[in-house]
């Protein structure tokens, strides 16, 4: 691993950022990768001089906490980090965990006003966060399921080979999400596409998806829509490799975490997947940015950035800039409204709701090499090119977020 970008941070004490997350168990490669791409953005803040506040630069700190992917776990680790006086949260790999921390964060901050806890999360994608659940302490920045669905129909409605849809995902509120947005996304953009199956799996817990496989090719689907992540994404397309199934994967994380070398040839041109960045979305900024990833993290393994986790860090460090002090409630009403662009990535973050508005892109699998595919994926020799590109502003939905403000 190449060294970590040195701090030019005079000294004041760490502002500690608590990441809350699954680092053991069934999804631990996914703990790993989000740590990593935040640990980026902490080294780029304190490479910048930290953050400023009234009483001078402080670095920004890192604090991992393992949740074991369950939300349980993860109330024991927020419990342990208010004890410390952490006023920060990251989280994201999971909506019901994000849930729970939510509704425990709101009772700690009615409790105890004086250590108050503000939840960043970079892909927790329950709509419910910034609509009917939305939070003053909750802020995500990553696109909700809807927005992500909304742009994948965009590219279904187009493609008239697909006559017969299977919906295929994990089964929690995430999953469940997918299943509800994408009936309704197909319903009105394309009502003659028939819903051939819509199943879930117990999330974490399938070893084989080899059944689940066989029904796909039995329903005569020519396409699975799922928002399947980590392992249980992995598996599955490893599984439709080996059984040869022939139909195309609209999914939200297609490009994530081996599945594209677990797909290999069987991959080109079927998968697709929608990201608010990929390391092919073009120019000089944006190659910039991710080959100082690669620098920072060189093995092939680690090669999985996520653009939108350093920049949550950057625009947290913004906020604290802006209000001068540490403080959530400070933090959170700098937030409110803050544009941020790195030269290659514009967004805001709505006041309405505290959802990050920002680009899409869909992109489908291919061979690194071929037109748009500069980078693989993973040394995997495959890669994504851009079919699809939306502005922040063809992305943002509706909201129904009636916010209480302290």
């Amino acid at each position: 691993m190449a060294a970590p970008v040195t701090a030019a941070y005079a000294g004041g004490e760490p502002v500690q950022l608590a990441l809350i997350e699954g680092m053991s168990g069934p999804f631990a490669n996914a703990g790993a990768a989000v740590e990593r791409n935040l640990r980026l953005g902490v080294e780029r803040v304190n490479a910048a001089g930290g953050v400023k506040l009234g009483d001078g630069a402080h670095p920004l700190e890192l604090v991992v906490l393992d949740s074991k992917g369950s939300a349980e776990e993860a109330l024991i680790q927020l419990r342990a980090a208010a004890d410390r006086h952490i006023g920060y949260i990251l989280q994201g790999n999971s909506s019901a965990v994000a849930a729970a921390l939510l509704a425990a964060i709101e009772k700690q901050n009615a409790r105890e006003p004086d250590n108050r806890e503000l939840f960043l999360n970079y892909s927790a994608d329950d709509p419910a966060l910034t609509n009917e659940n939305c939070s003053f302490w909750h802020f995500r920045f990553d696109a909700h399921a809807g927005m992500r669905m909304d742009a994948l129909a965009d590219v279904i409605q187009r493609d008239r080979s697909v006559k017969k849809v299977y919906l295929l995902n994990q089964d929690y509120s995430f999953g469940h999400d997918v299943s509800t947005l994408a009936r309704a996304a197909l319903a009105s953009k394309r009502p003659d596409i028939a819903v051939v199956g819509d199943e879930f799996h117990p999330i974490g817990r399938v070893k084989d998806f080899a059944p689940y496989i066989a029904k796909i090719r039995a329903s005569g689907a020519d396409a699975v829509v799922t928002g399947n992540w980590g392992n249980d994404l992995t598996l599955l397309v490893k599984a439709a490799r080996e059984q040869g199934l022939d139909t195309k994967f609209y999914t939200f994380y297609g490009n994530s975490l081996g599945a594209p070398a677990a797909l290999g040839d069987a991959g080109v041109g079927r998968v697709l997947a929608v990201a608010d960045w990929h390391p092919n979305a073009g120019g000089a900024a944006s190659d910039a940015w991710y080959k100082a990833f690669r620098a920072r993290f060189p093995s092939a393994a680690d090669d999985y950035p996520v653009l939108r986790m350093e920049l949550m860090v950057e625009m947290l460090a913004a906020a604290m800039n802006r209000a001068g002090n540490a403080q959530p409630a400070a933090v959170a009403k700098a937030l409110e409204g803050m544009k941020f662009d790195n030269g290659f990535h514009s967004s805001w973050m709505r006041a309405d709701d505290h959802q990050l508005i920002q680009p899409l892109y869909v992109m489908q699998m291919d061979q690194a090499g071929t037109p748009g595919v500069r980078f693989d994926n993973e040394g995997s020799g495959y890669g994504f090119r851009t079919v699809l590109a939306l502005p922040p502003e063809g992305t943002a939905t509706p909201t129904v977020c009636r916010m209480k403000r302290p």
